[in-house]
């Protein structure tokens, strides 16, 4: 199981990476939300090694069989790895590759609002929004918020794919 959730959780890393820096290089000039659908993107591909490395412990390791908590174990364990890629490809762009994306961020946030919302409501946002940014605007908390997701995306690829996969 070891040597599995290495190999497939190292290929998911290196996806992550790779498509992170990726987005960075074709993102440019794409809008916030258009980053971030292709941030989600990347996390699903990478996140697909999860299948993947359960499909092949099943068939090339155990025989063809599998339970539902190994397959579960074994996709957590990857995306564990996943999620370890993205946050330290977040953390490298929030503090050397663009130090100011979080006051850029803001900024497009506020302006955003600023054109959508009433001026009552704008104002109670724009307060909310940057006691938010002060409270969790630093790159390490923000790099941990990515690994978080991904390993909560990567639980639920884990419980279908090992429902899907399991063999007794």
């Amino acid at each position: 199981m070891k040597n599995t959730v290495i190999k497939f959780g190292s290929y998911g890393l290196l996806v992550a990476i790779i498509f992170f820096l990726l987005a960075l290089w074709l993102g440019k000039g794409m809008s916030y939300s258009s980053q971030e659908i292709l941030g989600y993107v990347t996390m699903i591909a990478s996140l697909s090694f999860i299948f993947l490395g359960i499909k092949h412990y099943r068939d090339k390791v155990n025989n063809g069989i599998i339970s539902l908590g190994k397959a579960f174990l074994i996709g957590v364990l990857i995306s564990a790895f996943v999620g370890l890629g993205i946050a330290i490809a977040d953390y490298l762009y929030t503090t050397v590759i663009n130090p100011d994306f979080a006051t850029e961020y803001l900024e497009t946030s506020l302006e955003t609002m600023k054109s959508t919302l009433p001026p009552e409501d704008f104002e109670a946002k724009k307060v909310e929004l940057m006691q938010q940014m002060e409270d969790y605007g630093g790159s390490g908390f923000m790099a941990f918020i990515m690994f978080v997701t991904v390993v909560l995306i990567g639980l639920i690829i884990s419980l279908v794919s090992g429902l899907i996969l399991q063999r007794k």
